[in-house]
């Protein structure tokens, strides 16, 4: 497989649905974007009712392979510390398979009143994700902190936005399509494919192994 920008590849990207603790129900955003938009797919991370980090992450991994080219990533609650493992523990080039990631509320894993279920996915991972990522936090999100959640996006190198009082950001949000959600979305889909023109149009004056980090636009 060729990588993303190396080679010009302008493929649309796929758009990997990655839900939290219990799955995501029919009025949740993430559901009713992969019955809405002909880009989203769901990745069965299995085991929603008592997810295991180590399996989750691998499971992500198998679906990135599978996606065999650019990669989004949209993911919800405890899926954001999925996919910070992933890129944690992955050696991707930067901004290829995976292209960029929406992170929709994330819990804290790392307080002491954290639930069994979703402690295991502590502590936070710091790295810097090997992708443009935008980060969304609300006001009163009752599993983080509206501060914690912005110095989680700085570990993470992710583009801070301020939903505002959005609760979790989930069904009981009353969100709907999330029509904000999916401006957000395109911004990193538009994002992946303006980076990849400009480097198809820079790969005749570079060696193949310089790496150009891509920037997302505001």
């Amino acid at each position: 497989m060729e990588r993303f920008g190396f080679s010009g590849d302008t493929r649309q990207p796929v758009v990997l649905t990655i839900p939290g603790l219990n799955n995501s129900g029919p009025g949740h955003w993430q559901t009713i974007w992969e019955d809405t938009r002909g880009d989203c797919e769901r990745v069965d991370l299995g085991s929603w009712a008592s997810p295991n980090r180590n399996a989750w992450v691998t499971r992500l991994d198998a679906a990135i392979r599978e996606a065999n080219g650019p990669v989004i990533l949209a993911a919800h609650s405890l899926g954001c510390l999925a996919v910070a493992w992933w890129g944690a523990l992955q050696s991707q080039a930067y901004g290829w398979p995976v292209t960029g990631a929406l992170l929709v509320a994330p819990p804290d894993c790392d307080r002491m009143e954290t639930p069994e279920t979703i402690g295991g996915f502590g502590p936070t991972p710091r790295a810097q994700l090997p992708f443009p990522s935008i980060l969304v936090g609300s006001r009163d999100d009752p599993y983080i902190f509206f501060e914690r959640a912005h110095s989680i996006g700085k570990y993470w190198g992710s583009q801070f936005v301020d939903a505002g009082h959005a609760g979790h950001i989930n069904a009981q949000s009353g969100l709907g399509d999330w029509q904000f959600g999916q401006c957000l979305l395109e911004r990193l889909i538009d994002n992946a494919q303006e980076q990849a023109s400009a480097m198809r149009q820079m790969r005749p004056a570079l060696p193949m192994a310089q790496a150009v980090r891509p920037t997302l636009h505001p």
